[in-house]
């Protein structure tokens, strides 16, 4: 039986320290990137749990496979978004890392920025020619029914969040998503345990499936204790506007103990509403944010929040993306990876 592969034997290979082996495999902050890539390639190369798939997987398919031996295969895989993927969304990194592993196969990315008008006219973008794309990844695209009709495509699809799927609703392809569930859990449970007792959500949580899911551990981590759900508490300004959430929270003549929010944006602007209101955070208000995003740790007070593991997130795109091309015909799968819940000022929780 093969040695399981620890920390501890991907830090004794490179000479580094387990703690800088473990900042790196969790994507945390306060290593170099160089160092991080590193460590991420030693950890692929041995095996290591979470990552032993990619090794495997990427030889294997390369070896073995009739689409990756034949030179005439399209190799290239779409990026369709419709939203700016900035340096301070999440899956930007996500994107990065997973482009430079698909590189490796002898794949490309290619970006293809979905406009209003093509979701209006259900149309895909003038430039995209299907018969050179063997795979289709979807960011940002919460049309449901333009999604709908990119899995029609006869091509392997995967979405990196997704439409909500509720009221019956579902996709045929694959999903990939972050964990929204088990931060926002605990950050309750821990919130309680320190005599919190009122909790409001901000934030539209009809905008995609993650946010959706936010919401629901929002609902059901109250529910684990007890406490009731307070829809005057209950932020869902619909259009996303300053404006739409400035005029909600100038609405309301008393204010719950913690906010947790759909994203780290919404609860910085949030944050500054309520500043404008001569509301102090954390002293008369707590937030919890969700992402990680480089503004979380920029912002003053810092943000307690949610980190997304961009570079797993990637590392499990490509692994779903590879064997949709293999096995086109196996059952679709909704993938979740684990993120973290990080304190900060914005939610000084004593744990």
């Amino acid at each position: 039986m093969n040695k399981k592969v620890t920390l501890q034997d991907i830090a004794d290979a490179l000479n580094l320290s387990r703690n800088t082996v473990s900042k790196a495999i969790n994507n945390s902050s306060g290593i170099a990137d160089n160092t991080r890539e590193m460590v991420l390639e030693k950890a692929v190369e041995m095996g290591y749990k979470h990552f032993s798939y990619v090794k495997s997987a990427s030889s294997s398919f390369v070896n073995n496979s009739d689409f990756f031996q034949n030179p005439s295969s399209p190799k290239e895989i779409a990026l369709f978004t419709a939203a700016d993927v900035s340096s301070s969304h999440f899956a930007s990194l996500m994107l990065d890392k997973f482009s430079s592993e698909i590189q490796q196969l002898g794949l490309s990315l290619i970006h293809y920025r979905i406009s209003q008008d093509n979701i209006d006219q259900m149309k895909l973008p003038i430039t995209f020619h299907q018969e050179q794309v063997c795979a289709i990844i979807c960011v940002e695209l919460f049309n449901y029914a333009y999604s709908q009709m990119v899995c029609t495509l006869d091509l392997p699809v995967l979405f990196v969040d997704c439409p909500p799927l509720i009221g019956g609703r579902s996709l045929n392809a694959d999903i990939l998503l972050m964990d929204n569930s088990v931060g926002i859990s605990q950050a309750i449970t821990d919130c309680v345990r320190n005599g919190i007792q009122k909790f409001g959500f901000i934030g539209n949580y009809m905008h995609c499936q993650s946010f959706f899911e936010r919401y629901i551990a929002f609902e059901t981590g109250l529910l684990i204790h007890d406490l009731p759900v307070d829809h005057k508490y209950i932020i869902n300004y619909a259009d996303n506007s300053v404006e739409a959430l400035a005029k909600q929270l100038e609405s309301l003549d008393r204010y719950p103990e913690v906010f947790i929010c759909a994203n780290d944006f919404v609860a910085i602007e949030a944050i500054l509403v309520l500043r404008n209101l001569s509301k102090s955070v954390p002293n008369d208000i707590q937030f919890l944010g969700f992402d990680d995003s480089h503004e979380s740790r920029a912002f003053s007070p810092t943000l307690s929040t949610v980190h997304i593991h961009t570079q797993s997130m990637a590392y499990s795109a490509v692994q779903l993306l590879l064997t949709r091309i293999m096995e086109p015909n196996t059952e679709k799968r909704i993938v979740h990876v684990t993120s973290d819940l990080i304190y900060r000022d914005s939610l000084p929780i004593k744990e």
